[in-house]
């Protein structure tokens, strides 16, 4: 991958950021404002909510610009699992702003205050789940399309906001209909859909961070045994990114093979892969003789 291609590819990922961030902030500041005058526990609650998510992008900014460092001698491989490293730093201000949720909840049951619903409560929250969807749309997208884990993760914050946000509706009617019990009692569900999308964020980022196997080994062995040459094809292992991962196997020749030959196919083979496979950018390949058994077994 060039170096020229990564610096637009994190240009690219950067706009989306600083779009996201910008529409978060505008909509927290608006449920907290009419959340606050209304007293009302679970759009407060919405509105810190949204604010994490603004945090959550600067935190994304700051993890591109490490990510997009070249590799050195401390880093031979590069810099990206930044990225991913930063995505879990993500989940973890989702984990404290839940608990945040919870504490204040708790402190609304133990000391009720009933909020006082209005229309501008209502169009507030209707219009942050139409900026909510247009924010999944857009940054599923991208993130699809840049292969950007924090991207990704922050589409996947971004869906809970739209049922926070249902539940919020939900709870300012549950209060106009004369149940305010109900508006501290949805800010618990509003922190456990957090808690949800945050372990969504280290599930996906643990995979990655733990070299879990990033392309189906039979789908690599069935394209490198089509290969003039090759006897066979095994320990097929892939650990990364989808789209920078490293991959190496191991693949048996003719005993008589010269090593010019050899060194011929291993190019052939490192080709063939990265013309499948366009996220692979090490690419360990080991060239063994086949034994005679082996080749009386075939």
């Amino acid at each position: 991958m060039s170096t020229e291609k990564d610096t637009n590819r994190i240009r690219e990922i950067n706009k989306v950021l600083w779009i996201i961030l910008a529409l978060n902030f505008a909509v927290s500041i608006m449920k907290l404002i009419v959340g606050y005058t209304i007293s009302s526990a679970s759009m407060i609650a919405d509105g810190f909510h949204s604010f994490s998510d603004g945090s959550s992008n600067i935190v994304g900014l700051v993890g591109t610009a490490i990510a997009a460092k070249p590799a050195d001698e401390s880093h031979p491989y590069g810099h990206k699992k930044f990225e991913t490293f930063t995505a879990i730093g993500i989940a973890l201000l989702l984990f404290m702003v839940s608990i945040n949720i919870i504490k204040s909840g708790i402190a609304k049951l133990t000391h009720p205050i009933i909020p006082q619903v209005d229309i501008y409560s209502f169009i507030v929250m209707i219009i942050t789940i139409a900026i909510n969807i247009f924010v999944i749309v857009y940054e599923t997208k991208a993130g699809k399309k840049l292969h950007s884990d924090i991207l990704v993760s922050d589409a996947i914050h971004t869906k809970s906001d739209v049922y926070v946000s249902l539940s919020v509706i939900l709870s300012l009617i549950a209060v106009k209909l004369g149940y305010p019990i109900l508006d501290p009692i949805i800010s618990f569900i509003i922190s456990i859909a957090i808690i949800k999308a945050a372990i969504e964020i280290l599930i996906s980022s643990s995979k990655v961070l733990c070299d879990a196997v990033v392309v189906d080994p039979a789908e690599v062995i069935t394209l490198v045994s089509k290969i003039e040459g090759v006897l066979d094809c095994h320990r097929v292992r892939s650990r990364g990114r989808e789209d920078d991962f490293s991959l190496d196997l191991h693949i048996l020749v003719d005993p008589l093979m010269s090593v010019g030959k050899a060194h011929e196919l291993h190019h052939m083979i490192e080709d063939e892969i990265r013309k499948h496979f366009s996220g692979v950018h090490y690419i360990d390949i080991h060239i063994e003789p086949i034994k005679s058994d082996e080749t009386e077994l075939g």
